[in-house]
C-alpha cells in the first residue's frame, strides 16, 4: 500500500483518475518516478482500497494538503499523452462539464482492463505491477549475402539460398512450406553470412491488401481554385476553418488528397474525419493509393492489439496521417497542420454515450490550438456551420459541379396519397418506382433503395383493442423479424417469441404492420424474380463487414441493395443509375426541431448516390407529404433555398444556431422520484438570462425499464450555461444513487 506522507516532504501533483469525478487528486511523487510521472503520463494511484489508472495532468495547484498519499507505479513508455493533446482534452471535458479522468481515456493508448506497458513501480515490493506488451510478430527469412559467388554445397540450403538471393526476403512459415526443413536450413553454416532471420510485426488487417498506387487525376478549376486558397492559408500560419461546400460527386477527396500531400510536405500531421467506419476501408484505399502505408486507421473495428499498435506508431511519429471515425480526434500525432471532417453535417460525429463531445466541433477546436488548418466538407451544410459561413467566421468555398462532368441525378416525387401500388400490389413500391426498377435491370445498371426501418415490421398490432406489442423494458413497439423469426426491441435488443395471443386483450387477432428492409427485400426478389438482391442494414453486417456487400456492388454482383441510411453515406458506386426512397417523409414526425434537417441531409445524401460516373442517374422518392420544405427542395437539388428557410424557422424559434442548449437527462426505475428530481433541476437551475424547458418526460419515456425525463436549458450565449452547470455541480452530492443525471451540451439527439 501506498504510503502517506506529508505533502511538504514531496513534489506534488494533480492526476485525472478514470472515475467519475469533475476534479483531479494530489498526490506525491516519489524520487524514484519523477523522470516517469510527468504530465501526460499514466499512473497507477491509490483510491481508497484499490488502485486505479490516472494521467498526470500537472503539478499541484493551491495550498498543499497536510498530509497526502503517493503514486503507486507509473509507466514507462509514457508520457503517453503529448502536451498539446493533454490540453485539448482537459479544454474538451471543461466544456462538455465531462470528468476529466473520462475524457483523458480517449487520448490513452487502446486496450483492455489489463495493465499494459512496462511499469515502473515506485517500490520494489510491487512486482505485480510489472507487465509488458509485445507486438505480433513474424520471423522472416532475409537475404543478406548480396551478389556472393559461392553459395552453400548442401542442395537444401543451395535452394533456399537461391531463392532468397531472388525474392530479397519472405516470411519463414512461407519459406517452409516451400522447401520442407527450411527452418533447421536457415541454422547451417552454410547459410551464415548470407541469410538472417528478422522478427517483423505482422500486417494489420487494414493493410493486408496490397494497393496499387494511383495517377493523381486532372483537377477541374474549381477543385484547383479551392486548392489554392487553402494553401494560401497554411502559408500565412493562421489557416483557420473553411466550409468545402460541393455538390456530391464535386471531387471533395480529390482535394482532401491535394491538400495532405501539401501539409506532408511540410512534415506536418493530418487527421481525417469520416462519419461512418463503413466508409473507412473505401476511404483508406484512396489514401493508400497515393500515400503508400503511411498511414494509420482509427475505427472500433479493430482489435485492441491493433488499435494500439496504429496508436505506438502514431506517437513515435512513423505515420503522419490518421483516418478513422470521430475518435480519430485524439491521436498522438504531433505538429498538426491538418484535420479534415467529411460529410461534417452527420449527427454520428456526436458521441451520445460517455463524453458526449461533438467531433466536428472539437476538430476546429484542435485546429485552432495547433495553427492547423480545418476542412469542413459536406453537400449539405449543417445549420450551425452554414451560419458560421454567413457571419464570415469561416470560409465557403464552392464546388458547384461533379468532377466527371455527369450532370446531378433528376429527381421525381411520388405522391403516395393519389398513386397506388405496381405490380407487386405493395403501396412501398409505386407503380412509377417498379417501372423504374424494371428499366433500370433491362439495361444492367444497378439500383440503390433507401429505407431507414429495418425488420419485416415494425409493428405488430392487435386488431381487436389496437395496441400494439410493446417491449416489456422499453416503451416502443417491438418490431418483427421474419429470419429468426422473433420479436426484437430495438432499443435494448431484447427478443421474444410471436405471440399467439395479444398480450393485452388475449384475442387471437395479431397482425404486422408496416414494412422493413427486411420485408422490402422479399418483396423485391418476388417482383423481379431474376435480379441479384442484397441488404444493407445492422441486421445482417455493421461497421467494416458493410465494406464486403459494397464491394460486391461494385463488381457488379449486386443489381437491387436494399438498406438503411447505411447506403446513404458518400459511397461511390459508378453503376449506381437508380435510387428509390420509399419513405421520404417517415422522419418527420419525429418531436425534434432537427427532424426537417435530417431529413432534406439524407434525401440529398442518398439522391447522390446515382449518376456518379457517365450513366445518368434518376431518383424517385416517395411520400405522403410531398410539399414539405425538406423534399420540396432536395427534389430540387436546392441546399440554399433549404438553409434560407429552415433558418428562418429556427430563428423564429429561438433554436440553435440561434441560442445554446443544454439538455439534462434524468433517469430512474422509480418514476416518481426521477420525476420530483427533474423538477427541483428546473427550479433551482431558472435564472433570468437562461430558459428551462420542462422537466418533460422524454419522447421515448421509458427504456431498459429506466423512466427518463429531461429539463433543457436554453440561453443566448454560453457563459449563463456555464453558471447553470456550476449549481448543478454544487448538488450533486445531494442526487441518490439511484438516479442518474447526465448532461449534455449542445445537444443533437433529443430522444
Amino acid at each position: 500500500m501506498s504510503e502517506v506522507v506529508e505533502a511538504s516532504r514531496r513534489e506534488l501533483v494533480a492526476v485525472a483518475v478514470s472515475l467519475p469525478l469533475r476534479h483531479t487528486l494530489s498526490y506525491a511523487v516519489p524520487p524514484s518516478l519523477r523522470a516517469a510521472a510527468l504530465p501526460g503520463a499514466q499512473v497507477l494511484v491509490p483510491v481508497g482500497s484499490r488502485k486505479v489508472r490516472g494521467v498526470v495532468v500537472g503539478p499541484h495547484e493551491g495550498p498543499a494538503p497536510a498530509r497526502v498519499r503517493s503514486i503507486a507505479a507509473a509507466f514507462a513508455e509514457d508520457p503517453a499523452i503529448p502536451s498539446e493533446l493533454l490540453a485539448f482534452v482537459v479544454t474538451l471535458a471543461r466544456y462538455y462539464d465531462a470528468p476529466l479522468g473520462e475524457a483523458l481515456k480517449l487520448a490513452l493508448p487502446p486496450g483492455d482492463s489489463k495493465v499494459h506497458g512496462e511499469l515502473v513501480p515506485a517500490d520494489d515490493d510491487e512486482p505485480e505491477l510489472r507487465s509488458r506488451e509485445s507486438a505480433p510478430t513474424r520471423r522472416w527469412a532475409v537475404w543478406c549475402g548480396g551478389d556472393a559467388p559461392t553459395l552453400p554445397k548442401s542442395v537444401k540450403a543451395q535452394a533456399v539460398a537461391v531463392h532468397l538471393r531472388a525474392v530479397g526476403a519472405m516470411p519463414v512459415a512461407e519459406l517452409e512450406a516451400q522447401f520442407p526443413g527450411a527452418r533447421a536450413t536457415l541454422r547451417s553454416k552454410g547459410l551464415q553470412g548470407l541469410v538472417r532471420v528478422d522478427e517483423r510485426e505482422l500486417p494489420l488487417a487494414s493493410f493486408q491488401d496490397p494497393v496499387p498506387r494511383d495517377v493523381p487525376p486532372a483537377l477541374v478549376d474549381e477543385q484547383a481554385q479551392a486548392i489554392a486558397v487553402m494553401s494560401a492559408r497554411l502559408e500565412t500560419g493562421a489557416p483557420g476553418t473553411v466550409l468545402l461546400h460541393g455538390v456530391t460527386g464535386s471531387g471533395k477527396t480529390e482535394v482532401y488528397l491535394r491538400m495532405v500531400a501539401d501539409v506532408r510536405r511540410h512534415d506536418r500531421g493530418v487527421l481525417v474525419l469520416v462519419p461512418e467506419i463503413a466508409l473507412t476501408p473505401q476511404l483508406v484505399s484512396r489514401y493508400r493509393a497515393r500515400f503508400g502505408d503511411d498511414v494509420a486507421v482509427v475505427h472500433s473495428g479493430l482489435t485492441a492489439g491493433e488499435r494500439r499498435r496504429m496508436w505506438k506508431r502514431m506517437r513515435d511519429g512513423s505515420v503522419r496521417v490518421a483516418i478513422g471515425a470521430r475518435s480519430v480526434l485524439f491521436s498522438p500525432i504531433e505538429r498538426i497542420g491538418l484535420i479534415i471532417v467529411d460529410e461534417e453535417h452527420d449527427p454520428s460525429y456526436k458521441q451520445e454515450e460517455g463524453v458526449r463531445y461533438h467531433g466536428r466541433d472539437m476538430a476546429m477546436l484542435r485546429a485552432h490550438r495547433t495553427g492547423a488548418l480545418c476542412i469542413l466538407g459536406t453537400a449539405t451544410p449543417s445549420l450551425e456551420t452554414e451560419q458560421l459561413a454567413r457571419l464570415a467566421r469561416i470560409e465557403r468555398l464552392r464546388l458547384t459541379k461533379r468532377a466527371t462532368e455527369s450532370a446531378l441525378p433528376s429527381v421525381e416525387i411520388v405522391d403516395l396519397r393519389r398513386i397506388g401500388a405496381g405490380p407487386s400490389g405493395d403501396k412501398r413500391l409505386s407503380l412509377p418506382l417498379h417501372r423504374a426498377i424494371d428499366k433500370t435491370l433491362a439495361k444492367g445498371e444497378q439500383t440503390i433503395l433507401f429505407l431507414n426501418r429495418r425488420g419485416f415490421a415494425p409493428a405488430v398490432r392487435c386488431q381487436a383493442c389496437g395496441k400494439n406489442v410493446e417491449c416489456d423494458a422499453c416503451s416502443i413497439a417491438m418490431t418483427f423479424h421474419k429470419r429468426a423469426p422473433q420479436l426484437r426491441c430495438h432499443l435494448c435488443d431484447a427478443s421474444a417469441e410471436m405471440p399467439e395471443r395479444c398480450p393485452g386483450c388475449a384475442a387471437e387477432d395479431l397482425a404486422l404492420e408496416g414494412t422493413g428492409t427486411e420485408k422490402l427485400e422479399d418483396l423485391l426478389a418476388t417482383a423481379f424474380p431474376t435480379a441479384r438482391v442484397a441488404r444493407l442494414d445492422r441486421d445482417v453486417a455493421s461497421g467494416v463487414k458493410s465494406a464486403a456487400i459494397l464491394q460486391r456492388m461494385r463488381d457488379g454482383e449486386i443489381d437491387i441493395l436494399v438498406g438503411t441510411q447505411m447506403v446513404t453515406k458518400g459511397h461511390d458506386l459508378p453503376r449506381v443509375t437508380l435510387v428509390g426512397v420509399i419513405a421520404g417523409d417517415a422522419a418527420l414526425s419525429m418531436p425534434d426541431f432537427r427532424a426537417s434537417e435530417r431529413v432534406f441531409h439524407l434525401l440529398v445524401q442518398v439522391a447522390g448516390r446515382a449518376g456518379r460516373a457517365d450513366l445518368p442517374g434518376r431518383v424517385i422518392v416517395q411520400a405522403y407529404d410531398p410539399d414539405h420544405a425538406a423534399i420540396r427542395h432536395a427534389s430540387k437539388h436546392d441546399v440554399d433555398g433549404f438553409l434560407d428557410e429552415e433558418l428562418r424557422n429556427r430563428e423564429e424559434c429561438n433554436y440553435p444556431p440561434f441560442s445554446h442548449l443544454v439538455n439534462l437527462r434524468v433517469e430512474g426505475r422509480d418514476e416518481g422520484k426521477t420525476v420530483a428530481l427533474a423538477q427541483r433541476l428546473a427550479a433551482v437551475l431558472a435564472q433570468p438570462d437562461v430558459t428551462v424547458l420542462g422537466p418533460a418526460p422524454a419522447p421515448i419515456l421509458r427504456i431498459r425499464s429506466t423512466f427518463r425525463w429531461r429539463v433543457l436549458l436554453r440561453a443566448a450565449t454560453r457563459g449563463p450555461l456555464r453558471q447553470a452547470l456550476r449549481r448543478l455541480d454544487k448538488l450533486r452530492a445531494e442526487i441518490p444513487s439511484s438516479i442518474r443525471v447526465t448532461v449534455d451540451v449542445d445537444p443533437v439527439q433529443l430522444l
